[in-house]
């Protein structure tokens, strides 16, 4: 390193007085948050310079790095085709493009169901002879700083398509109108839209979402297809703690509209036939429960398909009638039949249809599974009202101790679900599920190039315990051929927040931490989703701080583990789980030689406590709201990662921001890296701030501008854990 000849640019200090519950903090940095100043742009600039010039050695090992990915990356891979109407839809990747190319080709219309939904057999880097390109992204994006693809909807009719495009990172995206036929854009398009849209009524009508100016999804519209008429605004959330969605019932016939925050929720319905009337409210946010709701129709009347948290902590299904007027929630719950009982160690995450069958996930012990049941069986259910008349079914040859399923694909009129499947050790398998004869047939493994064996590694699970006696479920990946008698580096990799579950997923740029003798760690902290409700409730709001305790106390068990070196262990985690990584640092800086944290919530405090910000008011549901109650205020500002800095040695800090993120702005890590470079003990590696000028969430846009991005994230984890061959 060539730290010492290198000074790091040095923010001025603007007194901000930040005054609640009779606390007041003296913020010497808020003045970096004016994005339009030509001063902070200079500084964000200089910080670039500076980090780009202080790791200026470890350019060749992100150079292996990145060179690894794409040599083990087919540049010229493709996705399954989908089905949709007539035609089969696909995009393939091109050596050299950053982005996809979007293709069609006829569907069969005659034989029998596993016939008409066998895909066509596509091939890597030869031409489909009768695919049609629809869509060449590179073509499309090659004057653009950035390029993100919110929405791909083709009608059904196979006339128009439908996409959203993000040119900025922001997150706001324009929604345009391509006729598959001629190949041309139709005039119309609708600025700063959410991405999620979708056509409806044979494609004259759009439905979409507009976000308010603290980016919360807050207006529903329809919108008449080439019309050039004013759009029709469905529904306004006003409460802005509810974030907004919308979706088309799974039997097409209503548009389901959804009001929610991580505690409750309020759905309601609108006929497809009539996107512009009334919406229907099922059950009020009142009744403070979480749910989600379909229309079904059994004997000609509607009825609805319920999962809710009512007296379930981990979620129930049940069949019930339309709600009455006036009636209460306990009165309403009454009628409901059940599907799926609550259980405490089974969490339901959600439902769909195929043509045939209802498909559940749940998840029990970590891991999610896949559950199918006839749907002539729920009228049949709703008429005898048995306590377990619905019988389940799973798919067969899902057998390894770690993996992820999830369903792709399901539609009410199509008899075909398709499967997501993935491991550690497995690459993405897509499959197709015929239910009625319960054939499962592989679509596609992701090829890995370059000799890929899965039997050179090892992943597992293994149990932590915290310091209250809790058990922290940790994954543990690393090679077959590692002597685990002895000690080697670690990178431990967390998150801990919104009920999110760090799934098993197969990377290939893991590949090149475990090839060079790196075990890394996964640790399944609260806060996050993967032993069901109570496990995220545990790490949330007031009980926040465990999310933080169980990464540091799985540390500690990891460094009393023969096979780990304790003086080589990296942490990692990114935008809730970048707060995770100052927090920790905060608590326990010896444990760690590196710390990368990517777009980190580092200033959560500043940001919940101004409703203006990007999704602030969001945010009361999962830490508190620290403007109406102090308890909270204090309980935020004990951990907040910038306001806790202590004056002693930190390891080495990497902070990784966008200028255009809208989820975590790029302030919090600038005031972050530079209140740190002030407070720690100053024989401490230089605190260094990554920023991207172009990017957003994600970091910049394209395969390869990403593979470069996780090559220098990697390349400065492993340089200080003394990893550079």
């Amino acid at each position: 390193m060539a730290e010492q000849n290198l000074t790091p640019p040095v923010p001025k200090k603007v007194e901000h007085r930040r005054e609640h519950h009779g606390d007041v903090f003296i913020d010497p940095y808020e003045w970096l948050r004016d994005k339009e100043s030509e001063e902070v742009l200079n500084y964000l600039k200089a910080e670039a310079a500076y980090t780009e010039a202080i790791t200026a050695d470890e350019q060749p090992l992100r150079e292996s790095i990145f060179n690894e990915i794409k040599d083990r990356t087919l540049l010229s891979d493709l996705t399954v085709p989908n089905r949709i109407g007539d035609w089969w839809y696909y995009s393939r990747m091109v050596p050299g493009g950053q982005y996809p190319v979007f293709y069609r080709y006829p569907a069969l219309n005659e034989g029998d169901e596993v016939v008409r939904y066998t895909p066509p057999t596509v091939t890597p880097g030869e031409v489909l002879e009768g695919e049609v390109v629809i869509l060449d992204c590179n073509e499309y994006a090659k004057d653009m700083e950035f390029f993100s693809l919110g929405s791909f909807q083709p009608a059904r009719n196979g006339k128009l398509l439908s996409i959203s495009v993000d040119e900025k990172g922001d997150e706001r995206y324009e929604q345009r109108f391509l006729n598959m036929e001629t190949g041309s854009f139709l005039e119309d398009s609708i600025p700063n839209i959410a991405a999620g849209s979708f056509f409806i009524n044979h494609a004259e009508q759009l439905i979409y979402i507009v976000p308010d100016e603290s980016w919360r999804p807050w207006r529903v519209y329809v919108h008449d297809v080439g019309q050039g008429t004013e759009d029709h605004l469905i529904y306004e959330e006003p409460d802005n703690t509810m974030w907004l969605g919308a979706t088309m019932s799974s039997d097409r016939s209503s548009v389901v509209i959804t009001s929610s925050n991580s505690e409750y929720t309020e759905v309601r319905l609108i006929p497809i036939r009539e996107p512009k009337s009334e919406p229907t409210l099922l059950i009020p946010k009142s009744a403070g429960i979480e749910y989600y709701a379909e229309p079904l129709n059994i004997a000609g009347e509607q009825h609805l398909l319920i999962q809710h948290d009512y007296n379930a902590l981990n979620s129930e299904l049940v069949l019930a009638d339309m709600p009455r007027e006036g009636e209460s929630l306990e009165e309403y719950a009454q009628r409901w039949v059940p599907v799926i009982r609550h259980s405490e160690h089974v969490r339901l995450e959600g439902f769909t249809f195929t043509a045939t069958h209802l498909v559940v996930t749940a998840r029990a012990d970590t891991t999610t599974r896949i559950f199918l049941a006839p749907r002539e069986q729920l009228p049949i259910q709703w008429r005898r009202r048995r306590p377990a008349g619905v019988t389940f079914m799973e798919p067969a040859g899902f057998d390894e101790e770690l993996y992820t399923a999830s369903v792709l694909r399901a539609e009410n009129y199509s008899p075909v679900l398709r499967i997501a499947y993935t491991s550690y050790l497995t690459p993405r398998r897509v499959y197709d599920y015929f239910p009625m004869s319960q054939t499962l047939l592989l679509r596609r493994e992701t090829p890995v190039l370059g000799g890929y064996n899965r039997e050179d590694y090892r992943a597992y699970r293994d149990w932590a315990p915290a310091a209250d006696g809790t058990l922290i479920p940790i994954s543990v990946i690393h090679r077959a051929d590692l002597d685990m008698s002895k000690p080697h580096p670690v990178i431990q990799y967390g998150y801990g927040s919104y009920e999110s579950s760090m799934d098993p997923m197969f990377s290939i740029p893991m590949l090149s931490i475990l090839d060079r003798g790196v075990i890394y760690v996964i640790a399944h902290i609260r806060g996050g989703g993967e032993m069901g409700r109570s496990w995220y409730q545990n790490g949330k709001k007031l009980a926040k701080k465990n999310t933080f305790t169980d990464f540091v106390d799985v540390t500690s068990y990891i460094a009393a583990k023969p096979w780990a070196d304790a003086a080589r262990i990296g942490c990692y985690g990114g935008s809730a789980g970048g707060l995770l990584m100052g927090a920790v640092l905060n608590l326990a800086p010896e444990k760690y030689a590196a710390c990368l944290a990517a777009v980190p919530f580092v200033d959560a405090l500043t940001t919940i406590l101004d409703p203006e910000l990007p999704l602030s008011a969001l945010e009361w549901e999962e830490w508190g709201n620290p403007i109406e109650d102090p308890e909270v205020y204090a309980y935020m500002k004990s951990y907040t990662p910038y306001e806790n800095i202590r004056p002693v040695r930190y390891p080495a800090i990497a902070a990784v921001t966008s200028l255009h993120d809208t989820r975590v702005l790029y302030v919090e890590p600038a005031k972050w890296v530079a209140a740190l470079r002030e407070q720690i003990d100053p024989s401490s590696p230089v605190p260094l701030l990554k920023i991207d000028m172009s990017g957003g969430h994600g970091g910049g846009s394209g395969r390869y501008t990403r593979w470069r991005e996780i090559a220098w994230d990697y390349a400065f984890l492993l340089t200080h854990l003394g990893v550079t061959k």
